[in-house]
């Protein structure tokens, strides 16, 4: 139990590892025991082979064994390297869309990984209209609630623990969700428009009210927006339209849209005890603004200007931007330039709930901010096998050493506690974070760079650069429901395995 005065912390995350010898994983080590299963053929064919043999598997292994401090070994920055060289050679950091564009009857859609997209429009069980996006290369349709956060600002300590324990409930509930497979967080943090305070005021003034007092809200119509920020918290849920023998056959649109609109309001309400504040889902309308806004934030007051005279009407088909281009290390789609990082490291030891609160926090040196937490849970009969696997690494990791270190002991320590919350009942889930910061000028990338550097150091993250993958990255960050893993070439539980 905790006293009053005592802050409540929170921990036990783990990284999945492969069991493997040294620095190698499970592939590397089984290239390893291959190699020396083929020098010793070798040995009895020739010496000379067998001294080749030998080069060539160091020339193999040397590139696994070697490890940056985000633990990418040398063979991911090779094959990213090769990637992002082939596709610049092809054309493919490029996109141009509009009258002018290669794009089909002059529209602007989505680039990169999101091309394909399509968006439906349904109403859920309250009749509240929302949108469904489909990406139809892995079937995946995903719904998107909008919610204005409460905030921790004069909330007392007891309160924000129960937001904190109803909003693990709530993730821990999506693993018995039916054909769940992703979900993400987005908290964005925007410059103010001032147009919704100025239609607030205006739309409230007496005619018959005093002049003095006219020229006050006037003013403070003009002056307050300078400056001032807002956030925005999208929570995204994408589900699988495949058939299986579990969750039944495989799901239209039309399908999965009734059937995920009576689940929607239960879901929506869930999130009230949370913290979040009342969520609504977002319609056709919202959401392509909210895209639209993302590659061209040049475009955030008009589009507040129009939804003052009736709303934007903007479609999901010009939604994207009128041209972007990918280079290794940055992004500049229209006339903004982002960068976006992956969470390579998630804090060590415990923490308490306010860890992200600057990370979140609008800057002022960062046009726009965007941190996306990323959620794929597991289910009950996954979670199980996961935990004792991870637990069985641990051990056999600690074992390789002659002398076993404090980590090696309190990464034990920490599988034994999983497993034995699991058993419980408790649910498991994989979960990442992107980071995403947008200037005007290409010349505050740096500035933008050294604040994510500050605040990452702050929340005691390791942030790595998403280095020849931005523009898939920058769409990752958004609330389409993207599942990277799912548009990976090589598949996760090889790369993983490396």
């Amino acid at each position: 139990m905790t006293t009053q005065n005592e802050a409540r912390t929170y921990g036990n995350w783990r990284q999945p590892t492969s069991p493997g010898i040294g620095n190698l994983g499970l592939g590397g080590s089984a290239v390893l025991l291959g190699g020396i299963l083929m020098l010793v053929v070798l040995l009895y064919i020739s010496m000379f082979a067998a001294i080749i043999g030998g080069f060539a598997l160091a020339i193999l292994l040397v590139p696994m064994i070697m490890r940056d401090r985000h633990g990418r070994n040398g063979l991911q920055w090779v094959t990213a390297r090769v990637a992002y060289a082939n596709g610049k050679s092809k054309g493919q950091h490029l996109y141009r869309s509009g009258p002018l564009g290669r794009v089909p009857l002059g529209t602007c859609k989505l680039p990169g990984l999101a091309a394909a997209s399509t968006l439906y429009e349904a109403h859920d069980a309250w009749g509240r209209p929302f949108a469904m996006v489909t990406i139809p290369r892995t079937n995946h349709h995903t719904v998107v609630l909008t919610s204005n956060a409460d905030g921790a600002s004069l909330v007392d300590s007891d309160q924000i623990d129960t937001w904190v324990a109803y909003w693990g409930h709530w993730l821990s509930q999506l693993a018995h969700e039916p054909r769940l497979v992703a979900a993400s967080v987005t908290v964005e943090a925007t410059p103010d428009t001032g147009e919704r305070l100025r239609r607030e005021v205006f739309d409230n003034i007496a005619p018959d009210a005093p002049e003095l007092s006219k020229s006050v809200l006037n003013e403070v119509v003009d002056a307050y927006p300078v400056g001032s920020a807002q956030l925005i918290t999208r929570i995204a849920l994408t589900y699988t339209g495949a058939g299986g023998t579990a969750i039944g056959g495989r799901k239209s649109v039309e399908d999965m849209a009734l059937d995920l609109g009576t689940r929607l309001p239960g879901l929506a309400a869930g999130l009230q005890m949370t913290g979040a504040g009342p969520a609504r889902p977002l319609t056709g309308e919202e959401m392509a603004e909210a895209i639209r806004v993302a590659y061209d934030p040049s475009v955030a007051a008009l589009l507040d200007q129009a939804r003052t005279s009736g709303g934007s009407n903007l479609t999901w088909d010009d939604a994207g931007p009128i041209a972007h281009q990918e280079n290794w290390d940055h992004y500049r789609h229209d006339g903004a330039f982002s960068i976006t990082w992956s969470m390579s490291e998630a804090p060590r030891g415990e923490v308490q709930s306010n860890i992200l609160s600057r990370l979140v926090s609008p800057h002022p040196d960062i046009v726009r901010k965007r941190v996306t937490l990323l959620y794929r849970p597991h289910d009950a009969a996954t979670a199980a096998g996961l935990v004792e696997r991870d637990r069985k690494d641990a051990l056999f990791k600690a074992q390789q050493k002659k002398v076993i270190q404090a980590r090696d002991n309190a990464a034990i320590a920490a599988s034994d506690q999983s497993a034995r919350e699991e058993a419980a009942g408790a649910g498991l889930v994989r979960f990442g974070l992107l980071a995403t910061a947008t200037v005007l000028d290409k010349e505050d990338l740096t500035i933008a760079a050294a604040a994510m550097d500050n605040l990452s150091a702050a929340s005691r993250l390791r942030l790595r650069r998403v280095y020849g993958s931005q523009a898939s990255a920058f769409a990752a960050a958004l609330p389409l429901g993207l599942v990277l893993p799912n548009h990976l070439k090589v598949p996760q539980q090889i790369r993983e395995a490396m």
